[in-house]
């Protein structure tokens, strides 16, 4: 099995690229989150790689960071998410926005994926669901440790939303702020940070 691939990006395409080791290039399949931070050709290039062997096919699947691969194969485990569907939803949502997506049972933003209906959105949160705990995040995302179940976090969500922030955006920031403020996590304050810092 192929674990990684260092060489030359000789093509970078929609939904795939080609990595040249030595002289052969290997296409690799990969999310628009890990093509758009490729190097340019024929600069080299370090891709992690995740390998699927089937019976009329040998296919790799690259990623730039360790947590979009375990998300790969966390995906993949669903009934319905193919490595294509996987692909999608890692190209619309970041390690950390997956996490929190599936923390607070966001089905909308699982659905504006290429490919995820609401009947599969349900059931990758459903599966899903206990299982984000031990997921990474991506590099400086901090893990939702739980959905939001009341208090203070829960109705700074309630108001963000009602001004129209997605609930995968802003739960990881309300969580970090309501976890610096701790006893002194006052709503208005949680809301007036919040804002401050989504509108960043």
């Amino acid at each position: 099995m192929i674990a990684h691939l260092t060489g030359l990006v000789s093509q970078v395409e929609a939904d795939r690229c080609v990595v040249d080791v030595n002289g052969v290039g290997y296409l690799v399949q990969a999310s628009t989150r890990t093509l758009s931070v490729l190097p340019r050709p024929p600069e080299t290039v370090r891709v992690l790689i995740e390998t699927v062997v089937r019976e009329d096919a040998f296919l790799l699947y690259g990623f730039a960071e360790s947590a979009e691969r375990e998300w790969f194969r966390l995906l993949t485990t669903v009934q319905g998410v193919g490595a294509k569907v996987a692909l999608a939803i890692l190209s619309s949502l970041s390690s950390g926005e997956l996490s929190a997506v599936i923390a607070s049972a966001d089905k909308a933003s699982l659905t504006r994926a290429p490919g995820v209906g609401a009947r599969l959105a349900e059931r990758i949160l459903t599966e899903l669901r206990d299982k984000t705990g031990r997921m990474p995040t991506g590099p400086g995302i901090a893990m939702p440790v739980q959905a939001a179940g009341g208090g203070v976090e829960a109705d700074a969500l309630l108001a963000l939303a009602g001004l129209g922030f997605r609930r995968a955006e802003a739960h990881p920031v309300v969580a970090r702020i309501v976890a610096r403020l701790n006893d002194k996590a006052d709503l208005d304050v949680v809301i007036r940070e919040s804002l401050r810092e989504l509108a960043r």
